[in-house]
């Protein structure tokens, strides 16, 4: 009797359960962490003080640690119950604000002048309490590429290692140069300051080892001594080569219109969105202004203050907003503090479309309509990368809040800039942890004539002359806090990994896979150092699609790290595991096409994949 072919119905399903095995048959790995949760104790009590862990949002006390309410169960314990549980109900049990915080008399339960009043002025309106963000992600279920729990990360620096004492010395440092143009962190462009800021991190035993001495994870993301062409990016092929900035951050295209002519860039940085168009330029921030410097304003941040929208930007001309080109960190940290997650790699792609720039050589449909007698569109063609590149960023994002809550809790850089600021004033037995790397180095370690601790000293002096601080009791005397670039400090949730860094990863693996990642772009252009235009780069070395994806990715990652809320480390595990994600979901949907295809990825660590 002869055999019915298979239905549409039952292939459907066929396919969709060879996914699933594909997906069920990769490597699921062991998640674990480098062991800080319960590490860090009092020197005079043996008691667990959390240093190492995320703690923001539960109460602290006014020397800044953890308290228990009386009557309440441990905050830190109620806060991983209901991280491990998921069940909103876990979270709604567990303390949110500063002891005895009451939503009824805000102002009273606050301690500086911008959380009494969230207008900066005697309004006596008080700040709300933000909440945790999406603390039970990583427990949601994807019907497409890895789940969110098969993918890991290594470890992150501990407290007390070399790595974390470098990376906490960069972070004091990109602060303090927050308004020195990009323009100026080149080969032969570099500023006195950016030279001693070299020379420092030079000096440090993590810049200062030698790889054959480090573990495995360390040599991933250790850095050999620096340059004025490599200090403050990222390590993967091609991040260092060229501008700091990349040209998917900058240029536009030829818009409608002009039928026949050859596309080019435009560098008036108007990007083409159908019909209408898009500019690259961004919001100018203050310069010189940074944030919890005062140590009432960190306190009411940890306690969960939300002093969201309260930064301040430059007045413009008649439209009453100044904006301009990407020219410092400043306006990275501005840019990466409202995008929309993956806002920079749509861009890109629609970048590179309008331009012409070929898909990889193995993707279908590329010839001439007379040959191949179609066109890609729902598959290889334009709303094909449009939809992926912007699909794997929820995905990414579920990833990196399992490793985030439930693998590593690690505390923010803001906070461990408190533990140092808590030591150096008070010596609190529950800061020791920071007396034994950190701030001995910070102590002696060189900034020009002046100490790392003393210059941060005088920087935040200089910022807490400011009226919306002068009424904090301690904008009088020295802190030693990190200037943050947002006023409400960090994200509500942990910083390991990093959400714009994973999904970075995720989305410029899709573009690598699509695009010739080959490809050399034939232009190279820099803001200005005022951010009013684009200048060409007469040196500049070639820049191909491959590299100048790697360094938008890292822009935007390192972008976070320069307002003071990421860590190197953060930056360079959480993009492998958006790599690790896109990858997956491209094994998982090349099943379902009936063309032969391949695609070629360079990935970040410098091999090459082929799906």
């Amino acid at each position: 009797m002869e055999s019915h072919p298979e239905t549409r119905r039952t292939a459907a399903r066929r396919l969709r359960m060879e996914a699933a095995e594909l997906a069920f048959n990769r490597v699921h790995p062991i998640h674990a962490n480098n062991g800080d949760e319960f590490l860090y104790r009092d020197s005079k009590t043996n008691g667990i003080t959390y240093a190492g862990s995320f703690t923001k949002g539960l109460p602290h006390d006014a020397q800044g640690f953890l308290v228990t309410e009386p009557g309440q169960l441990d905050p830190f314990n109620l806060f991983v119950q209901g991280i491990q549980s998921g069940d909103p109900k876990d979270f709604i049990r567990t303390p949110l604000g500063p002891p005895g915080f009451n939503p009824s008399v805000r102002p009273d339960s606050w301690k500086s002048r911008s959380a009494k009043s969230t207008l900066g002025k005697d309004d006596n309106a008080g700040a709300d309490v933000r909440g945790w963000e999406s603390a039970g992600a990583g427990h949601t279920f994807d019907l497409e590429g890895p789940d969110a729990q098969s993918v890991t990360m290594p470890p992150h620096p501990r407290l007390d290692s070399a790595e974390l004492v470098g990376e906490m010395a960069e972070l004091y440092l990109m602060a303090l140069l927050r308004d020195v143009p990009f323009a100026r962190m080149r080969e032969g462009k570099g500023t006195a300051r950016l030279a001693q800021a070299i020379e420092l991190l030079n000096s440090l035993d993590w810049f200062q080892a030698k790889p054959a001495d480090l573990g495995a994870n360390e040599r991933c993301r250790h850095r050999p001594l620096l340059t004025e062409q490599t200090v403050f990016r990222g390590i993967t092929p091609g991040e260092q080569q060229g501008p700091y900035l990349s040209q998917f951050l900058l240029v536009g295209n030829e818009h409608l219109g002009r039928k026949g002519s050859k596309p080019h860039v435009r560098t008036d940085g108007y990007i083409q969105y159908g019909s209408i168009r898009i500019d690259q330029r961004v919001r100018v921030a203050r310069p010189g202004k940074d944030y919890l410097t005062t140590f009432e304003a960190w306190w009411d941040v940890q306690n969960g203050a939300d002093l969201r929208g309260l930064e301040e930007y430059e007045p413009g001309g008649k439209q009453g907003e100044a904006f301009r080109f990407i020219a410092t960190p400043r306006d990275m940290a501005t840019w990466v503090h409202y995008d929309a997650l993956y806002e920079a790699y749509l861009n890109a792609c629609l970048f590179m479309m309008a331009m012409g720039i070929p898909f990889d050589p193995g993707i279908p449909f590329q010839a001439a309509d007379n040959v191949d007698k179609q066109q890609g569109f729902a598959q290889f063609g334009g709303p094909h990368i449009l939809s992926l590149v912007t699909e794997v960023a929820t995905r990414a994002l579920k990833a990196v809040r399992y490793q985030k809550y439930n693998v590593h809790r690690r505390a923010r850089p803001e906070a461990v800039g408190g533990l140092i600021d808590i030591w150096c004033r008070t010596k609190d037995s529950r800061a020791n942890v920071v007396n034994q790397k950190l701030v001995p180095t910070f102590q002696g370690a060189k900034l020009g004539k002046h100490s790392l601790l003393e210059v941060i000293a005088a920087h935040n002096r200089e910022q807490n002359k400011a009226d919306d601080r002068k009424h904090d009791a301690s904008a009088s005397g020295d802190t030693f806090l990190l200037p943050m670039a947002f006023p409400e400090g960090s994200p509500m949730h942990p910083s390991y990994g990093a959400g714009h860094a994973t999904v970075a990863g995720a989305c410029v693996t899709i573009l690598k896979a699509y695009f010739d990642h080959g490809y050399v772009l034939p232009f190279c252009y820099e803001p200005a150092e005022d951010g009013s235009r684009l200048e060409e780069v007469k040196d500049c070395p070639p820049l191909t699609v491959e590299h100048e994806l790697n360094k938008l990715a890292a822009n935007i990652a390192i972008g976070r790290n320069w307002a003071g809320v990421h860590y190197f480390s953060d930056y360079i595990e959480s993009m492998r595991l958006g790599e690790q994600i896109a990858l997956g979901i491209l094994e998982e949907q090349k099943l379902t096409y009936r063309e032969t295809f391949t695609m070629t990825v360079p990935l970040f660590d410098g091999t090459i994949v082929r799906i």
